[in-house]
């Protein structure tokens, strides 16, 4: 998008896989491949946007910067980082910008949130164009501009920004803009300050940019060399690993679903939903994801996370939502934001989400699962954690069988997942692992009865003898590509004959060119309008599938395929096209986590 003194064009918007993500692990930020900062929230991932001109290219903010020349682009990572350097090659130059966010432990420099772009010249000179215009509370607060100490300040009532800038630069009361020359060696730097409280305006010379560039980038790599993935796939693990990273809240270790909200499964559509908030499922899958990867802390600071929130009711009441805030909040009201017309017009923009309210009885399997994962190979886990985990399992063993909304959060009703079944199944045999191995205090009588009732009531009523094949609920004939998590979660033999009919069921029926629908909504309505593209986690499931029933010429050919539908920097949306484009919130912690899973097991088994 180009707006302003000195800018051409209209409005439009880039594809949502032309972004990089950059972040402080307390907020994020979507980079473009035109060097457009077109989505941030600050000073949380679930803050009110300051830049959302990804959901309204017209009203929603940006903070764009670019030279003021034709160019051509390319964008990647500082190598083993989370540092953007987006480069633009022209007749007469090259120029890169160089996008972080500074990571400290001090909580007021962290309170500052500070976004860092260093402009630098590399070769020849070029022209450059910035042009910031922040939107407050999602495009609803107006906001005046000052200056204070020669720096612009943007004020609204309920946040306050200021800019520090090498270059200068002129306002309209609203907005600011600069037009400045680089030459080879040169560099420009602009900071963008959240203040207010105790962080006061604080000037960013380039030295000190220097300075903070080199500690970014020392600290991601720090971090990843906790890493013990020694593999053929290493780059993509590692940024999948790094992303994940990214998207941690660090005062209290959750971890968010994706950094964006309403960004569409289909354009058009309204399958929009806001993924900034922590969903018990995606982030225990997160858990496993790290640990495989050596990564213990993250486990640790999750499972406090988790520990504090369950309720411990005499009502029957569930003792876990199936998502939170990254705060730990309960009440998340979904409301729908009509002044802003969404990623190409896909309205409606969503805010909150009323899954919250769901009953998803898939997460126990997945929480317990990554438990028993933390206390195999991270540490034992305390006594406080083993009386919540008895408390959890109790409830599961007495409310199992209830109808369910399941794990795609379906809005036509509840039903008998299989996929529910089966996670209730993993709760009880890795609780039941656990006080073995341990030699914990437990119901062991009781939990053991339970999970053979569950074993084999999804033996007799999840299988069908029409499709011969596990399906997606309850005497039923609908295929569903949850069930791929049957082998995997150790419920079935990945070789048994029903499953390797299954496999091939859902390979004839929902699997294209290695990627996977999660399921047929004309077969299975689910309460929406419209379709949706093929699920990025089901078809690394299917990968791991593959691999486990020894098909692995099969598995090694979908991953690799699937890899080649990653964008240009190995970052995953939730979803892929029918075009290979990327749909929905983007990038999407489940498709990454699910990468390292498949990447992990299918490269023990080639050895």
């Amino acid at each position: 998008m180009a707006r302003g003194p000195g800018g051409a064009g209209t409005p439009r918007y880039l594809p949502v896989s032309e972004h990089g993500l950059i972040g402080d692990l307390r907020s994020a930020a979507l980079v473009g491949t035109n060097g457009t900062i077109d989505w941030y929230c600050c000073t949380r991932f679930d803050a009110p946007s300051v830049f959302a001109s990804l959901l309204d290219a017209e009203n929603g903010g940006s903070f764009e910067l670019a030279p003021d020349v034709p160019t051509r682009t390319k964008q990647f990572y500082f190598p083993d980082t989370n540092v953007l350097i987006t480069r633009f090659i022209a007749d007469d130059g090259v120029g890169e910008i160089q996008d972080f966010m500074p990571i400290t432990d001090d909580s007021r420099e962290a309170d500052r949130h500070r976004l860092i772009r260093r402009v630098v010249c590399v070769r020849g000179s070029l022209p450059f164009r910035a042009y910031v215009a922040p939107r407050f509370d999602y495009g609803a607060q107006p906001h005046t501009v000052r200056t204070e100490h020669g720096c612009p300040v943007f004020e609204s009532p309920s946040l306050t920004l200021t800019l520090t800038s090498s270059v200068p630069f002129e306002t309209d009361g609203r907005d600011v803009w600069s037009l400045f020359k680089l030459h080879e060696g040169e560099t420009a730097v602009f900071a963008l300050d959240r203040i207010g409280g105790d962080v006061a305006p604080r000037a960013c010379p380039r030295s000190e940019a220097a300075d903070l560039f080199e500690a970014t980038v020392r600290y991601w790599r720090q971090w990843l060399s906790q890493s013990r993935y020694r593999g053929r796939w290493r780059e993509m693990v590692h940024r999948s690993a790094l992303t994940l990273k990214l998207l941690t809240y660090a005062p209290t270790g959750a971890i968010v679903a994706a950094p964006t909200t309403s960004l569409p499964e289909q354009i058009g559509g309204e399958r929009n939903w806001d993924y900034r908030y922590v969903w018990i499922r995606d982030a225990a899958f997160c858990v496993y994801a790290l640990l495989r990867l050596g990564f213990t802390d993250e486990a640790r600071s999750f499972m406090q996370f988790l520990t504090e929130r369950i309720r411990r009711a005499d009502d029957g009441t569930a003792p876990l939502q199936i998502l939170y805030g990254i705060d730990g909040r309960r009440e998340l009201p979904e409301r729908e934001l009509p002044h802003l017309e969404g990623y190409l017009g896909s309205a409606p923009v969503r805010v909150g989400n009323q899954a919250v309210d769901q009953l998803q009885l898939d997460i126990y399997g997945a929480l317990i699962d990554s438990i028993y994962l933390y206390d195999k190979w991270g540490e034992p886990i305390s006594s406080a954690h083993w009386d919540t985990v008895c408390h959890l399992v109790d409830w599961v063993c007495g409310n199992w069988d209830q109808p369910d909304e399941g794990i795609w959060e379906t809005r036509g009703g509840r039903k008998n997942f299989l996929y529910s079944r089966l996670m209730c199944w993993v709760a009880i045999e890795r609780a039941i692992r656990v006080a073995r191995r341990r030699g914990l205090p437990a119901d062991l009588l009781r939990w053991s009865r339970t999970r053979d009732t569950i074993y084999f009531r999804i033996m007799q009523r999840g299988w069908s003898t029409e499709r011969n094949a596990f399906v997606q609920h309850e005497d039923s004939s609908v295929l569903d590509a949850s069930v791929l998590m049957m082998p995997l979660a150790k419920f079935i033999s990945p070789t048994d004959p029903k499953w390797l009919s299954t496999l091939d069921a859902l390979g004839e029926e929902l699997v294209s060119d290695s990627l996977v629908y999660r399921y047929d909504p004309q077969a299975s309505p689910d309460g929406l309008q419209g379709e949706e593209g093929t699920f990025s986690i089901c078809s690394f499931w299917y990968v791991e599938a593959l691999t486990r029933a020894g098909r692995l010429d099969d598995a090694r050919l979908a991953f690799e395929k699937m890899l080649t539908y990653a964008n240009h920097l190995g970052l995953y949306a939730e979803e892929i096209g029918r075009t290979g484009e990327q749909n929905g919130n983007f990038p999407q912690a489940f498709t990454h986590l699910s990468l390292i899973s498949a990447a992990f097991n299918l490269d023990r088994a080639l050895g």
